[in-house]
């Protein structure tokens, strides 16, 4: 059953192969929680790694670990393998792993800078209306215009208090910037660090090289991204995948028609991606997806629902493996039926009727076959992994991660002159020069104050008269003395003052 050009898949009343030159055809996995997408996707990646490929994919629930190790011998693997016929063959054995992690703690640090994200993206990832994300283009283009690297959040914040400083030459350069709009992007930065993005934003950034490796024995390496603790933040969660997928499209060179894939991208609880997303970002997802198949990428969406993804980027998906379904409201009996309708059709059954018959395990698959057409749809019994179903141990994990091929590349933070440290200088030279010209006021004040004392004390003397003061003009004078000195005093205290400062 296992052939050199072709993934197994599992059994319906045929072999089912995922065929590699067609891998990066894209794909879609499907079905309801419980219902074995997991299983189908661990299978996926074995396949794409034994046969040199490397692959990425998000860890969301922590059990796509267990690919790292070898099969602990569950009964029920065993007996789905002697069920499809598949004993002989069936082996146990780990695969080569990366374990990634944005937070840093489960895998190795994954960055990226401020700049390479993007406007659109940082945008879709604030939830910022269209009015916010013109106030982040401006700072774009200003920080492009100026020289001013964006790296880290603190340097993005440093560059919108600048632009509030500067709102009348930048509105008049750039377009209309109002304080509000400024408002709104920073707290939505400060809600977006809570979430722990901070430890996202930075360098080094991820070398995409990295996520391509080739294990001694050839198989490719899985990349396993830590995000049960990600899935918290979900935007973040998605732009980020999004970022990655547009990065291998900006890298990668053009291959054509290959033998295999370069990369295999996995997209789990992909809906995530789509839920509320503009118009403008659906378009550009599905420009990337159509445009990253000549990379040699294939992209694979898991998913509840077919409905879950937009038209046009499902038609894009030529690969499907669709689990069960459940269908006890109308809407759910229509998902059903928009599912069945996505398959080419098997006169042995009712593709829909069977969606919501499919047991754990067994899944309606269809795949790219020769000329590109895609396969008549089978009832099959997806074959089992050959590494652990389920998590790995925190020693384990550690273990690997130790023994990592970018163990410490990734470990410390770089922090090196951006726009923060590039603007702080500015502000400070700015201050030192207004103290400066303070200093030179105050001399100034108290030269010309000095000037018209000497003034009156060179003046004649009044004609004589009586030196006799009324009590009245006695209160009077001694009340002027007492404020006069007063005065000179503070202005005394103002200009060291003024004078320290300036040191």
């Amino acid at each position: 059953m296992l052939l050199d050009d072709k993934i197994f898949l599992g059994v319906s009343t045929r072999p089912e192969y995922l065929t590699l030159k067609y891998g990066n055809r894209h794909g879609l996995i499907t079905g309801a929680t419980g219902t074995g997408k997991t299983v189908t996707l661990q299978v996926l990646a074995e396949g794409f790694s034994n046969a040199g490929v490397p692959v990425f994919c998000a860890d969301v629930k922590g059990d796509l670990s267990g690919i790292s190790m070898v099969s602990n011998g569950q009964d029920f693997l065993a007996k789905r393998a002697a069920d499809i016929g598949f004993t002989e063959e069936y082996t146990s054995k780990a695969f080569p792993t990366i374990f990634w992690d944005l937070f840093g703690r489960q895998g190795h640090p994954i960055r990226a800078t401020i700049s390479e994200m993007g406007a659109l993206l940082l945008s879709r990832m604030l939830d910022l209306n269209d009015t916010q994300e013109g106030v982040l283009n401006v700072a774009f283009k200003l920080a492009d215009d100026e020289g001013l690297l964006l790296l880290d959040l603190k340097d993005l914040r440093a560059l919108l208090v600048d632009i509030q400083q500067r709102a009348a030459e930048v509105s008049a350069k750039y377009g209309n910037v109002t304080t509000a709009s400024i408002g709104t992007v920073q707290r939505a930065l400060l809600v977006l660090e809570q979430q722990g993005a901070e430890n996202f934003f930075g360098e080094r950034a991820l070398v995409i090289a990295d996520l391509m490796r080739t294990a001694q024995d050839g198989r490719g390496y899985v990349s396993v991204l830590a995000a049960d603790e990600l899935m918290r933040s979900p935007r973040l969660y998605a732009t980020f995948l999004l970022w990655l997928l547009s990065e291998l499209f900006e890298e990668l060179p053009e291959v054509g028609d290959a033998d295999k894939p370069k990369l295999v991208f996995f997209f789990d609880e992909a809906h995530l991606l789509f839920d509320d997303a503009p118009k403008v970002l659906i378009d550009k997802v599905e420009q990337v997806v159509k445009l990253v198949r000549s990379k040699g990428v294939g992209v694979y969406f898991i998913t509840q629902n077919p409905v879950d993804v937009p038209e046009a980027v499902l038609a894009q998906l030529s690969n499907r493996v669709q689990h069960a379904l459940r269908a006890y409201t109308p809407h759910e009996q229509k998902a059903v039926k928009v599912a069945a309708q996505s398959f080419r059709p098997n006169p042995a059954f009712s593709t829909e009727e069977v969606i919501t018959q499919l047991g754990t395990g067994e899944a309606l698959v269809s795949m790219i076959e020769d000329k590109g057409i895609p396969s008549m749809v089978g009832r099959t019994l997806i074959r089992p992994p050959s590494s652990r179903v389920g998590p790995i141990l925190p020693e384990e994990r550690r273990a690997l991660i130790a023994n990592s091929p970018v163990a410490g590349l990734y470990d410390t933070v770089i922090d090196r002159d951006s726009a923060f440290e590039i603007l702080a200088k500015k502000a400070k030279d700015k201050q030192d020069v207004e103290s400066a010209q303070q200093v030179r006021d105050d001399a100034q004040k108290q030269q010309e104050q000095q000037s018209r004392q000497y003034q009156d004390n060179t003046r004649p003397p009044p004609a004589r008269r009586s030196t006799r003061q009324s009590p009245a003009e006695a209160a009077v004078n001694s009340l002027a003395r007492t404020v006069a000195t007063q005065l000179g005093r503070a202005l005394v205290r103002g200009i060291l003052g003024s004078l320290k400062r300036g040191r």
